[in-house]
């Protein structure tokens, strides 16, 4: 059983929701990550999507590509992200994700990349722009690996398709909650629990929901019907709040406060 696996089911167990923040690597700097990353775990994180930046990150936002834009200019690299992943391993025990674009895990050659990612301690790939269709090369690298690979599900996706990507996914489906970027939204579409219902009708996977979600009350709303909260921008604009030096506390309080929203939201 992969670790992403285990924690979903542990979370099962607990009956309650998992929160999966998301930093993008390198973001102002390398180290910054790194304590930001451990401030998040000490504040109740459940897994980390750790961002692998990219120069034409296509799926996100304005506050997200600011952040890739930014950790580009600290010279991170996909090897560079790897070795903080190593880094990071035995200090936590949460799943970590790459989460990132073809064009970087296909220039670092996908076979390598799985050997290197599984060595280094990292749980799982999420590609944003690698269809189903074309991610059959990812998808044997990563299992030959035990690493997972998880999908995005749009809110436009049919049922049909639903069931298909979920065949060929493993770890947790990632459902994106609305339609565009990333990017923290004022309000989430209503009808975001008949879409997860929908999707729990052809499939056992653990869905995860993302894109939009920037407060305790919006996370405590998505924990109540999904299986994990994933929030982005909201963290990575910590990032930009003020100095690198007091990032990891911003971030270890605002995640501690998503936690709580949860918490009270009850299952």
């Amino acid at each position: 059983m992969s670790r992403i696996a285990a924690t979903f089911q542990r979370l099962a167990a607990e009956r309650r929701a998992g929160l999966i923040p998301y930093l993008t690597a390198g973001d102002p700097d390398l180290a910054t990550t790194r304590d930001c990353v451990l401030a998040a775990a000490d504040a109740g994180a459940d897994l980390l999507e750790l961002g692998v930046p990219f120069s034409d990150p296509m799926a996100d936002g304005p506050v997200i590509q600011r952040s890739a834009v930014r950790a580009l200019a600290a010279n991170t690299s996909l090897h560079r992200v790897l070795e903080l992943v190593a880094e990071l391993r035995p200090r936590i025990e949460m799943p970590i994700v790459l989460f990132g674009y073809y064009n970087p895990f296909l220039q670092y050659e996908l076979g390598a990349l799985a050997r290197d990612a599984a060595t280094a301690g990292a749980d799982g790939f999420l590609c944003v722009d690698a269809p189903p269709e074309e991610a059959g090369d990812l998808r044997s690298a990563a299992h030959a690996n035990g690493l997972d690979l998880i999908p995005l599900l749009a809110p436009t996706t049919p049922s049909a398709r639903a069931r298909a990507i979920a065949r060929m996914a493993s770890g947790f489906l990632y459902f994106v909650s609305v339609l565009g970027v990333t990017g923290a939204r004022d309000r989430l579409p209503p009808e975001l629990p008949e879409m997860i219902a929908r999707v729990r009708r052809v499939t056992t996977l653990p869905i995860g929901v993302g894109f939009g979600v920037q407060t305790p009350e919006q996370a405590g709303w998505v924990a109540s019907f999904a299986d994990a909260v994933i929030v982005g921008s909201a963290l990575v604009r910590e990032l930009e709040a003020g100095a690198a030096a007091d990032a990891p506390a911003r971030v270890g309080r605002l995640v501690a406060s998503l936690r709580t929203g949860m918490r009270a939201a009850g299952r």
